[in-house]
């Protein structure tokens, strides 16, 4: 049986990849996969442990730069945990939540089947993400090796050495620098009953499940994970319960943009106990989930149900890296870093999810990429702050900036533009209605959407913005580099719109350049 695999100077096309991670993923074999050049007699200039977002994009701009670097990582792929557990899988399942929801709001009308009292399989929709994984996996291998030219040690548990060596089996790598790219790991609640079967996370919903859930969910959590994973659930024709510990979707700062959110999802039949939580999962005696006792300001509710879906937060892959470096951690265990993303120790580096929140790919990847600068010479800082947001519902939900009382605090003038508008029957007009949201329009106006821009009415300036609908996602990546530039109503209203979302914003604006006392709208 093979020890180690290596494939350097060897081609592997993507279906060659392809087969190669199926294959390692089924088998559960452990042996290391290097791909190091032998003719680079360099010392490398740094070790990425971890070739996820930050490690991948990391390593690939040290190389661009002229450095050496290697990068070693757990699995036999690179991209980390967003293809593989994380990213793809929510996406995926949050597409079915929309789609779902379009059936059921038009059940047996039009050419829509009939799904009025009937569940879909979440077990199937789980294994077609399993066997569609291995796509995205074998494009980054390809990606890396053959159009990156970045050397890497796959498939492979490391074992920190040194603040400059690593250890793969019997092979030890040395490096000037180390960068420590390590991820995270869904939070486990220390309650009764959290080792039965039925109790999922993120990463082990995809993994695990090998069974059909009944027809109710329970999810702990009120934040991104648990929502968005919640809505799927809930799509999927299952009574669903989120429990949250305060406030649902607590992310969402701006007032009336989350009440809608919510109302939208109660209509879908979602319910919400806030300021709950988890106290004791009861088995039967197989050792299944059987029921959930909840804890409230009102008593214990008992929620008879065979799975609960925890989301509660994650927290950074950090142990042995303190244990043998003795680095300084906050008071969440990730490890703390400076805006130059070194460590307590200066020629160590850590980023990505291992540094904290916010756990996005965007700050993973500029994590990565500061840290290779800083290695390479060129001083670089950065620290995650005024970025857009996004989470799904059965919806896109989209904010950048200010909440509207956060603006209020702020500024003296603020002027607010929205579809729907207040009004007795707003949410019965057919606004805003942008990308893929035509048949709502046309019957079920009230979910046809929400957009709401917040302005500095003094300076004209947008401060803040919200979607709730379809299509935003990538408008939303301009419009903050815009709001961050100082755009203006008139600057946005000078724009062209190419549809109506979000290109309402344009629209609106465009109805107000110009007033110079511009009211509300």
């Amino acid at each position: 049986m093979a020890t180690a695999m290596d494939i350097w100077g060897d081609y592997f096309t993507i279906a060659k990849w392809q087969d190669f991670v199926a294959g390692a993923l089924e088998s559960g074999s452990s042996y290391p996969v290097f791909n190091i050049n032998p003719n680079d007699a360099r010392e490398f200039d740094a070790i990425y442990l971890g070739g996820g977002a930050a490690g991948r994009f990391g390593a690939a701009y040290l190389r661009a730069l002229g450095g050496r670097v290697l990068i070693i990582d757990r699995w036999p792929f690179l991209g980390g945990s967003c293809p593989h557990q994380a990213c793809v899988p929510h996406h995926l399942f949050s597409d079915c939540a929309a789609q779902l929801m379009l059936e059921r709001t038009f059940s047996g009308k039009l050419w829509f089947q009939d799904l009025n009292d009937k569940m879909v399989s979440i077990k199937a929709i789980v294994e077609l993400f399993r066997s569609g994984r291995t796509g995205p996996h074998a494009m980054m291998n390809y990606q890396s090796k053959e159009q990156l030219g970045l050397e890497f040690v796959l498939n492979a548990e490391a074992k920190i050495i040194d603040a400059h060596t690593i250890q793969v089996n019997d092979s030890q790598f040395h490096a000037k620098n180390l960068v420590l790219a390590l991820g995270a790991k869904p939070v486990v609640p220390d309650v009764p009953g959290i080792q039965l079967k039925g109790v999922f996370n993120s990463q082990s919903l995809v993994e695990k499940l090998d069974y059909e859930p009944g027809n109710t969910a329970v999810v702990i959590g009120g934040g991104k994970t648990a929502i968005e994973y919640g809505c799927f659930f809930n799509a999927t024709g299952r009574r669903t319960i989120v429990v949250a510990r305060h406030q649902a979707m607590p992310m969402l700062k701006d007032a009336e943009s989350r009440a809608y959110a919510i109302k939208m999802m109660e209509e879908q039949g979602m319910e919400f106990l806030e300021n709950a939580e988890l106290s004791v999962i009861h088995g039967d005696a197989q050792g299944k989930v059987k029921t959930v006792s909840i804890k409230t300001s009102d008593g214990i509710i008992d929620i008879d149900t065979d799975f609960i879906f925890i989301a509660i937060g994650e927290q950074a892959n950090s142990e042995q890296a303190a244990q043998t470096l003795g680095l300084e951690l906050d008071d969440k265990s990730a490890i703390k870093v400076n805006r130059r993303m070194q460590t307590s120790l200066a020629n160590v580096y850590a980023v990505g999810d291992v540094t904290g929140p916010p756990m996005e790919m965007f700050k993973a990847r500029k994590e990565g990429v500061c840290a290779a600068k800083n290695i390479m010479g060129q001083v670089s800082e950065y620290k995650a702050a005024d970025y857009p947001d996004f989470m799904h519902t059965h919806y896109e939900i989209c904010w950048l900036g200010l909440s509207e009382a956060q603006a209020r605090e702020r500024y003296a003038n603020v002027k607010i533009m929205k579809l729907p508008p207040d009004n007795p029957n707003g949410l019965d007009v057919g606004l805003p209605a942008g990308d893929r949201m035509m048949l709502y329009l046309m019957a079920k106006p009230r979910m046809s959407g929400f957009q709401k821009l917040i302005i500095d009415g003094d300076t004209r300036k947008i401060v803040g913005a919200i979607h709730i609908g379809y299509g935003a996602k990538d408008g939303f990546q301009y419009l903050n580099y815009l709001v961050k530039n100082g755009v203006t109503i008139d600057d946005l209203a000078d724009m062209d719109e190419l549809f109506i979302s979000p290109s309402y914003f344009i629209q609106l604006c465009r109805l107000r350049a110009g007033d110079i006392h511009f009211n509300d709208m």
